[in-house]
């Protein structure tokens, strides 16, 4: 399958369940952020480091909020 397409779907999946109620976002979110840098990887190695960067400000701006939480949790900041 074309990275350009797999990140296409991906995309679709992840405004899928971000219309989901909360309780039933936790387990595909969790899938979907796992799967992020392996398409971006692939997205980057076969058309290059430009598409790459537009995929990680895709998925930055998608799940800012869980990035941020556990960033915070991470670093040992009190939330």
């Amino acid at each position: 399958m074309n990275s350009v397409v797999l990140a296409a779907v991906w995309a679709l999946a992840a405004t899928t369940v971000a219309f989901l109620p909360m309780r039933w976002q936790f387990v595909p979110g969790v899938l979907l952020l796992a799967a992020a840098p392996v398409i971006i990887a692939v997205l980057g190695v076969q058309h290059g480091g430009i598409p790459a960067l537009i995929g990680v400000a895709a998925v930055v701006s998608m799940f800012r909020r869980p990035l941020l939480h556990y960033w915070r949790k991470w670093r040992g900041v009190e939330l």
